[in-house]
């Protein structure tokens, strides 16, 4: 039995103002290439399928363009659940009419896939909360998944069948997924988990995770889970939510976060993109490739002190999304932000750091805060420049440019 493991995908994510969705279609093609050509059995999806709760119509479309290709007109199962930046109840919503192409949707903790099989061979065997086994055409043993969307630790409890708020959120998994695999994990099957949570080895260093993502409940701390808690009939753990390709543990199994397809924020720059692609056969450790994916563009960072430096980088890097930070004795001009914007055509931020001299004759270096909107920022821009808070009349004026430039 052949699983490929991919996770947030994030569509309709963008970058600043700068959309992704041709990069989205371009590399979600190839991982459908990819389960073509690799004759793959079942896609697991872990979660973050859509950037927001309220995708647009371009990201909708997308997707289910993609699962429907996946499925390959029900000879595939493909299998999604949700993350923390999906809607659950628009996850499950187009169910009934997914499953006639063999695709699953799981959009709860607590949901339960009802039995159905279609007529090129893919059928629901069992299934119970948080875990359903699946015939699949081409294999004479079952696939067995638990599975856990995303859910606050509130929910989640609630789920498990707790509101102890002093209970431990790793133990309660850690039952409930035994439970599952003690029921219906013998070894005459495949049995893999697929989960969209904050997951370590314990005593490891904490994994990366995108600045962006740090809003997800982490059950860090003393409510951390841990690859411990993972049942020991597991052969494998499709992960989703950190965009970093990340082995956490090989006990009991691969415990894996496959990666985002694309890098979404410049935490991510440089980074290679894959799949995984696992081969799988009851009562063995499963075998599995890290297969990187080429589509999209990469986001690349440079810090330079020097004009025709950077003009240089820039112009060698079209194909890149980039952030470019210059180190100067002042606020960029117009006319230098115009000749590094001509040099590139996506730059997302330009980063000015300033170097100061202080009393002492040391030199330091001050970074405005890119976070912030800009008004704050015009505010602390001439606040620097002047030695004063700007008045009303100045501040007004400036949101006068500002709608003029607007309306350009």
């Amino acid at each position: 039995m052949r699983i490929l493991h991919t996770a947030d995908w994030h569509l309709g994510k963008r970058l600043e103002n700068f959309s992704r969705i041709p990069e989205q279609e371009d590399v979600l093609d190839e991982i459908c290439d990819i389960a073509e050509q690799q004759q793959v059995d079942a896609v697991l999806i872990a979660g973050d399928l859509f950037d927001t709760f309220n995708p647009s119509t371009e990201a909708i479309e997308l997707f289910y363009k993609t699962v429907k290709r996946l499925a390959n007109n029900g000879q595939r199962a493909v299998l999604a659940i949700a993350g923390n930046h999906d809607s659950p109840e628009r996850i499950e919503a187009p169910d009934p009419l997914a499953r006639e192409c063999g695709i699953i949707f799981a959009g709860f903790p607590n949901t339960v896939v009802k039995p159905f099989s279609i007529k090129n061979g893919i059928e629901i065997t069992k299934s119970d909360v948080g875990f359903l086994e699946l015939k699949l055409p081409l294999s004479d043993f079952p696939l067995r998944l638990l599975l856990t969307p995303y859910a606050s630790e509130l929910r989640l409890k609630s789920f498990l069948g707790t509101e102890d708020p002093d209970a431990a959120l790793r133990t309660l998994l850690q039952q409930h997924w035994q439970h599952l695999a003690t029921a219906y994990c013998d070894d005459q099957g495949v049995n893999m988990m697929m989960a969209h949570l904050y997951l370590m080895k314990k005593d490891a260093p904490a994994p990366d995770e995108p600045e962006e993502e740090k809003p997800i409940l982490h059950l860090g701390g003393a409510q951390a889970v841990y690859s411990e808690n993972i049942p020991s009939q597991m052969q494998y753990v499709a992960l989703g939510h950190l965009h970093r390709k990340q082995l956490i543990d090989t006990v009991p199994c691969p415990v894996m976060y496959s990666s985002s397809p694309l890098a979404y924020s410049f935490s991510e720059a440089n980074q290679q993109k894959f799949v995984i692609l696992i081969d799988a056969s009851p009562a063995l450790p499963v075998s599995y490739i890290e297969v990187p994916l080429q589509k999209g563009k990469r986001l690349l960072r440079f810090r330079t002190e020097n004009m025709e430096e950077a003009v240089e980088w820039l112009s060698n890097h079209h194909d890149a999304l980039v952030e470019l930070t210059m180190v100067t004795d002042d606020f960029l001009t117009a006319e230098q932000r115009k000749q590094l914007n001509a040099a590139h055509p996506a730059i997302i931020n330009i980063i000015p750091e300033l170097k100061r001299k202080e009393s002492t004759g040391r030199e330091t270096i001050i970074t405005p805060d890119i976070t912030k909107n800009i008004n704050e920022l015009f505010v602390e821009y001439f606040n620097q420049q002047k030695g004063q808070q700007p008045n009303e009349n100045m501040l007004n004026l400036f949101k006068e440019v500002l709608a003029a430039e607007e309306n350009l």
